[in-house]
């Protein structure tokens, strides 16, 4: 086995390979353009680097319930930054169903806090929560840069870039690496690299050139959840109460979320050119459109 650090980079270069790669094979074309390559990078830093060394870092000092619910800050976080950033707007439903499901969340993490000590690791908590700003800032450039460049190079460049701060902190923060190259551990590298991390980034790159970031990164909250009930069911572990009182919560609220309904004006910035469209045309501005209901 080896450090923390140094098998995320590992983990980061396996993932970055497995798309770089069909990517070369398929023809598909570099970015050009330096802001292409800037928004890449910044990705890379934000999301891989910062993202997986708070992952990995805090894996060790914090304990899961603690864990779950602050990483689970992270759609609170993009949220926010979505609407000052990319002009996305929640309606008043929508955002009481973000907050169900972070709560839900919490209630479902409560009885794992403090499961293996009471005391407060702060460290472990900076850890974690640079992690989740990091995957929150990493999402909003990451839709920032939605279709002016293809997937697979953007996908494949930013894991391959956000590898080299992580080898350069193992390096400097933790002992020489030591692998041990058996066949157990390049398969677990191999399907940590391929299965678990690239193909989901594609997946979630390809999902955020057509939905909301703030509507589809609610969906995070089911990942504890979900996590939760795989272990009740093969593991024989038992849900308390207030455990099944979260899930619900968690499932309402993001059902809350998945319902609203896409608002074509969804940000004020798009009310002038409507209203002038319309004296164009001779029609006068429909109350349809007001800016309560936009905003709402």
């Amino acid at each position: 086995m080896t450090s923390p650090l140094y098998f995320a980079a590992l983990r980061s270069l396996v993932a970055g390979a497995s798309l770089l790669l069909p990517a070369i094979a398929l023809g598909r074309p570099l970015p050009r353009q330096p802001r292409v390559w800037l928004g890449i990078l910044g990705i890379g830093l934000s999301f891989t680097s910062a993202g997986f060394a708070g992952m990995f870092l805090a894996g060790s000092v914090v304990t899961p319930g603690i864990a779950s619910v602050l990483a689970n800050t992270q759609p609170l976080i993009a949220a926010a930054l979505a609407f000052f950033l990319l002009g996305e707007r929640l309606r008043d439903n929508a955002r009481l169903g973000m907050l169900l499901g972070f709560f839900g969340v919490v209630f479902t993490a409560l009885p794992g806090v403090g499961s293996q000590g009471s005391g407060v690791n702060f460290s472990g908590i900076g850890f974690v929560m640079l992690g989740a700003l990091g995957v929150a800032v990493g999402n909003i450039l990451l839709k920032g840069l939605s279709g002016k460049a293809d997937a697979l190079m953007i996908t494949g460049w930013q894991f391959t870039l956000g590898a080299l701060p992580l080898l350069v902190l193992a390096q400097w923060l933790e002992a020489p690496l030591t692998i041990s190259w058996n066949w157990s551990f390049v398969w677990t590298l191999l399907a940590l690299g391929t299965a678990v991390t690239a193909l989901p980034f594609l997946l979630w790159s390809w999902l955020l050139r057509r939905v909301e970031l703030t509507r589809l990164n609610t969906f995070s909250f089911l990942t504890p959840i979900f996590a939760l009930l795989i272990s009740a069911i093969f593991l024989g572990e038992r849900l308390q109460a207030i455990q099944i009182g979260g899930v619900a919560l968690s499932f309402y609220g993001v059902w809350r979320i998945s319902r609203q309904e896409t608002d074509p004006l969804h940000s004020t910035r798009l009310l002038p050119v409507a209203a002038k469209m319309g004296r164009q045309n001779g029609l006068s501005p429909s109350p349809t459109y007001c800016a309560c209901c936009v905003s709402g």
